[in-house]
């Protein structure tokens, strides 16, 4: 008789205090793949629009998985997100459906003990705590890049996720991608000789925000949302739009995140490391230049910026400006041509940058490349045609997915260095086995930053 996930639970539960569980007699209609026993219950943590347009949307459609829950500092957010959810599965099963619950603070969501796992989809810096906390409590997580804050806060979540056994996967949905995994599968097995240097192309973002103090909303819980940085006064472009879901502005402030180096970064120098095998590792030498937004709210680096990093293995890796001639993608150049991958025409979100020039999705130097078959004894990737679903499937089973917490370190770590060049303005000399600069006491107190209490972990 097969055992499902939530029974093996509850067996694992009881058995250590000695407690015995009665055979129960129940119809046959509760079993099967979808019955109730075996469906992986969701909670839903951030309700904005990149969890309103991709992350729920990218679960519900599986008929074993159920979103019973919402949590979002937002009661307006969090009522449309109640309203959506109900809407879809009453649409989908042909009745009313009332089952999700809603909750302000998401400590009390993770306390809900019919909650499988949690769709993680806040702002930047409320990403590694929350992770931190779900895995502590039992929960499985998907969890919208990038990673962390900081790199000290990315090397405690993948701490926490390793030592509590739970699965997590970065929406880096890019590695779900067919197109990204046969750029990677031909760079890896040498279809462009010995590779040499990858230039990733990044968007920048604008100026401007205003500034002036507003009154908080009452609806919204502002101190939490602020979580562990600094107080600063209330302002809607310093936040999220109190009206429909189009492009916050906290993703230009750098008390948030980093902008773009990480917003879109996280994605492209993932896809670097996957191709190059450094997935567990990061960069020995890193550059950055930037020009950062002066004289209004957004703050975060601008479209003039470049870095360089030098890997171990001799790769050069350069982070530029995509324009018109420099589509946004990653272009990978070897001794014996090159290959560009990029999204084509795929957005995320409808509130997505916009990519400049070509939308064509997979090129090479020399077509052929791109139809080169990988031999059976070739390096063969971890193949996944669905982001979303391979963590499910990763929940179900308990194998490994194609994007765990420590590769999803790496990936924001290289990120975060290349931001912490910028504001430095000079070569760094990074240790990724310690994960510590060298003899360079100025950068390693930007690895981490204080925390606020209570929100500090």
């Amino acid at each position: 008789m097969t055992t499902t996930r939530r029974e093996f639970l509850k067996r694992s539960l009881t058995a250590g205090v000695g407690m015995f569980i009665a055979p129960t007699i129940v119809p046959a209609s509760v079993f099967g793949p979808n019955a109730p026993s075996n469906r992986i219950n969701i909670g839903a943590i951030g309700t904005g629009r990149i969890s309103r347009d991709h992350d729920m949307p990218g679960v519900w459609k599986y008929d074993d998985v159920r979103i019973i829950a919402a949590a979002d500092l937002d009661a307006n957010r969090v009522a449309d997100a109640k309203k959506l959810v109900e809407g879809y599965y009453s649409k989908k099963l042909g009745k009313p459906y009332t089952g999700v619950t809603t909750y302000e603070n998401y400590q009390d969501l993770l306390a809900n003990k019919d909650i499988d796992a949690v769709l993680i989809s806040t702002p930047d810096h409320w990403h590694a705590k929350i992770a931190i906390d779900a895995v502590r409590a039992g929960k499985d997580v998907y969890l919208q890049k990038p990673t962390s804050l900081t790199i000290e806060e990315g090397r405690k979540m993948s701490d926490a996720v390793n030592a509590t056994g739970r699965i997590l996967q970065i929406g880096s949905q890019q590695r779900s991608m067919e197109q990204f995994r046969v750029a990677c599968e031909l760079v890896r097995n040498g279809r462009i000789g010995q590779l040499k240097e990858i230039e990733v192309r990044l968007p920048g973002d604008p100026s401007g925000g205003n500034p002036e103090e507003m009154p908080i909303p009452k609806s919204f819980n502002y101190d939490m949302w602020l979580g562990q940085t600094p107080y600063v006064p209330y302002t809607v472009d310093r936040v999220h739009p109190q009206r429909g879901y189009g492009r916050p502005g906290w993703l230009r402030c750098e008390q948030f995140g980093a902008g773009m180096i990480t917003g879109w970064g996280a994605h492209h120098f993932d896809i670097a490391h996957w191709a190059m095998d450094k997935e567990y590792s990061g960069p020995i030498e890193i550059f950055g230049r930037a020009t950062f937004a002066s004289g209004g709210l957004w703050d975060v680096h601008g479209d003039d910026f470049e870095t360089e990093m030098l890997y171990d293995n001799g790769v050069i890796v350069r982070g530029i400006t995509n324009t018109n001639e420099k589509p946004n993608g990653v272009l990978f150049t070897g001794t014996e041509g090159w290959i560009f991958v990029s999204r084509g025409a795929y957005q995320a979100s409808a509130n997505d940058p916009t990519t400049a020039g070509s939308s064509k999705a997979l090129q090479a130097s020399d077509p052929k490349i791109l139809t080169s078959v990988i031999g059976e004894n070739e390096v063969h990737l971890y193949r996944s045609t669905d982001h979303h679903g391979n963590w499910l499937e990763s929940v179900r089973t308990r194998k490994q997915n194609i994007t765990p917490a420590e590769v999803a370190h790496r990936s924001c770590s290289a990120c975060l260095l290349q931001h912490i060049a910028m504001k430095l303005n000079r070569k760094l000399y990074w240790d990724p086995i310690l994960e510590r600069f060298k003899d360079d006491d100025e950068a390693n107190s930007m690895i981490a930053r204080p925390h606020r209490p209570p929100y500090n972990f």
